[in-house]
């Protein structure tokens, strides 16, 4: 989006350049307006590089967020797949009840 705003600011900049080549100003110099235009197209050339900096930035990020939830999916798996062992290697409670609990269940 801001890409396009300042590809429209610079067609709005050549056209008053245009217009200031043709009409001239009563309020200003020609030559005071040629510097306020030439100002104006520098700092749009700087916002422009701006904006390309930080479309190299967020790619940038975008990738790392993208490896960051890649090894998260593998962690959180990793996880599970431990809690899940430890659970099936606690030992068991050697009680009376506790085994006839299991003899239930295997029932």
């Amino acid at each position: 989006d801001i890409e396009n705003q300042l590809i429209t600011k610079s067609k709005t900049l050549d056209e008053l350049k245009q217009s200031l080549a043709l009409n001239g100003s009563a309020e200003e110099t020609p030559e005071a307006l040629s510097l306020r235009i030439a100002e104006l197209c520098e700092m749009v050339d700087s916002i422009v590089s701006q904006v390309a900096q930080l479309k190299t930035s967020m790619q940038s990020v975008l990738e790392q967020w993208r490896v960051y939830d890649e090894v998260h999916a593998e962690v959180s798996l990793m996880t599970t797949r431990y809690l899940y062992c430890i659970d099936q290697c606690k030992r068991s409670v050697v009680s009376l009840e506790a085994l006839e609990n299991q003899v239930k269940t295997l029932q």
